[in-house]
């Protein structure tokens, strides 16, 4: 049983480009952990809702969301639902969050909302070890409130040819946040997405991000893989879905892999 912290680990799952598998990593990754016997609160910080359909919450089901957070019209432990995940939670999003930036502009506190609410529920919070905040498909208002109110950044990268383009955009917003409003934070890893081992072009995008970013780079690499496409449809992750696909292997490596990274002591074989 991995050993328990006093304060969650709070990662925001960043990458300003679509289409990367930062959802798909935020609630499998999420699923994977709370899986090891850690409990999990994601974030639905997307418009989109993406993450919440994934876990099962339909959107007549919502409720209170992180917009009605945002806009100081509810706790964020109020917001919070349980999911059929054992162990995980989430707080869903709502298209009300479309326009979100514009309604929080003048709002001289717009940066540090979702921080502020978290340390106003800083006892409930406790209850968890990982908080994962899926954020937006760009680097707004939103992904920057996440930010402030993050320990770090994981960043999902696809294997592709122009895979470091655009990651040097979202290292500078990482510093200039950690500059104004957020001295602490640092990036977590770069999960390497939807790749194909047999495809020598992703052979070397990998090579090639390892040799740029070194240590950051995690060793878990999350294949291409038709189960993790298909498993949102049915509003399950992918270790539900298919509990012995190579998504849900990988997904699993990456959590182990994360949780030893902050310091959980996991058995060799645990799932």
């Amino acid at each position: 049983m991995p050993e328990a912290r006093h304060n969650p680990r709070v990662i925001a799952i960043v990458n300003q480009k679509g289409g990367v598998g930062k959802t798909t990593t935020s609630i499998n990754l999420a699923a994977a952990i709370a899986e090891l016997g850690l409990k999990c609160l994601v974030i639905d910080i997307d418009p989109q809702g993406n993450a919440s359909t994934g876990l099962g919450i339909a959107k007549e089901k919502r409720g209170l969301s992180i917009y009605d957070v945002l806009m100081e019209e509810s706790s964020l432990e109020d917001a919070i639902q349980k999911t059929s995940v054992p162990n995980l939670d989430i707080i869903p999003a709502t298209t009300d969050l479309s326009s979100a930036d514009m309604e929080l502009f003048a709002n001289e506190k717009r940066i540090f909302l979702l921080r502020d609410a978290m340390t106003l529920s800083g006892a409930r919070l406790k209850d968890f070890d990982f908080l994962f905040i899926d954020c937006p498909p760009s680097l707004n208002l939103l992904t920057i409130n996440a930010m402030v109110a993050s320990d770090a950044v994981l960043v999902p990268l696809q294997s592709e040819f122009y895979a470091l383009e655009g990651l040097s955009q979202l290292m500078m917003t990482v510093r200039e946040v950690r500059s104004k409003a957020n001295p602490d934070l640092r990036i977590d890893g770069v999960v390497l997405t939807m790749a194909d081992l047999r495809n020598r072009l992703s052979q070397q995008v990998e090579n090639d991000v390892r040799q740029t970013l070194g240590e950051l780079v995690f060793k878990t690499v999350i294949p291409r893989n038709v189960r993790l496409s298909e498993a949102p449809s049915y509003a399950l992750t992918i270790l539900d879905y298919d509990s012995a696909s190579k998504g849900s292997a990988a997904y699993r490596a990456l959590a182990r892999e994360l949780a030893e990274r902050h310091g959980y002591t996991v058995a060799k074989g645990t799932s």
